[in-house]
């Protein structure tokens, strides 16, 4: 079992919470693996476009030596306009950061939707098909100000 995060909202980040016995706290770690895949930055490719030129393609740096990047490029959309374009880019961006769950044979697939939440709020939908387990949906907003189970 995984270390728990938990996504606050307010300060825009992960963060980890300590359980009654003074340990962090575990479990949730289908949703864990998802909040860091989406939400921690992946670096940018050569050939993306950036959203300041001057900021650099940020990402990990561990990810100069490893087979697989961790993270995803949603943050590449910072300052995009809300069109159907930037939500296919979305989509593309979340499947990316997602699919080595399918790889690891964590989930058997993941169906991603992503959609224009609301002025500026891109949101995303996100299904995770495990065999012998229930199927998770987790919905995401791409501004991070929510962040909810979907009973399935």
């Amino acid at each position: 079992m995984d270390i728990q995060t938990f996504w606050d909202a307010a300060g825009v980040r992960g963060d980890w919470r300590l359980a009654a016995a003074g340990q962090l706290s575990a479990g949730q770690d289908l949703k864990t693996a998802a909040l860091i895949s989406l939400f921690t930055w992946r670096r940018a490719r050569a050939d993306d476009t950036l959203p300041d030129a001057a900021g650099g393609r940020k990402g990990w740096w561990g990810d100069a030596i490893t087979r697989r990047p961790i993270g995803s490029r949603l943050w590449l959309l910072q300052r995009e306009k809300q069109t159907r374009i930037v939500v296919q880019r979305a989509k593309e961006y979340a499947d990316e950061a997602l699919a080595w769950l399918v790889e690891d044979k964590v989930c058997s697939s993941i169906e991603v939707v992503a959609e224009i939440a609301g002025p500026g709020v891109l949101g995303l939908q996100c299904g995770f098909v495990r065999e012998g387990r229930p199927n998770l949906k987790f919905r995401f907003d791409f501004a991070w100000a929510n962040l909810q189970l979907v009973n399935t």
